[in-house]
């Protein structure tokens, strides 16, 4: 792949992934207001973490796809020999651990490296949507 094709399709990748994560953590919201209502008149506990376990859920449902999407395309794309070489490599560079055991090609570096940016981002994109609903169930339960 030239360069410019790198970036094309990497961002287009990185842009799927996203629209997934956001679509996802909009169900999410979704799901919290039908079990908080149910939740309201409940025991503190079940009303904190109730909320926290399920967003937990749906976080790790989230990311799980998108290590998914980028092995299917390394193994569709012929670029890894076959699925757990692929999911392995998929879920090492999207969490930026990087072992650096299995390598790209040169012509796919720049491409590669969009899939450590989608879990770069992911991982902040969840961070700030637990710290919001943690700060919000806190407030409610315990400082109101």
């Amino acid at each position: 792949m030239t360069l410019s094709q790198q970036i094309l399709w990497g961002s287009i990748y990185l842009g799927v992934c996203f629209l997934i994560e956001i679509i996802l953590l909009t169900w999410c919201v979704l799901t919290l207001r039908r079990f908080l209502e149910k939740w309201e008149s409940s025991s503190a506990i079940l009303a904190t973490a109730g909320p926290i376990g399920i967003a937990l859920v749906f976080i790790v449902f989230t990311h799980t796809v998108q290590v998914w999407i980028w092995a299917i395309v390394w193994v569709l794309g012929d670029v890894l020999p076959d699925w757990n070489t692929a999911l392995y490599f998929s879920l090492v560079t999207f969490t930026t651990l990087g072992y650096g055991d299995i390598v790209l090609g040169e012509g796919l570096r720049i491409f590669g490296a969009f899939a450590s940016v989608t879990g770069l981002l992911a991982f902040g994109l969840s961070t700030a949507f637990l710290v919001a609903l943690m700060t919000r169930v806190f407030q409610e339960k315990f400082f109101s």
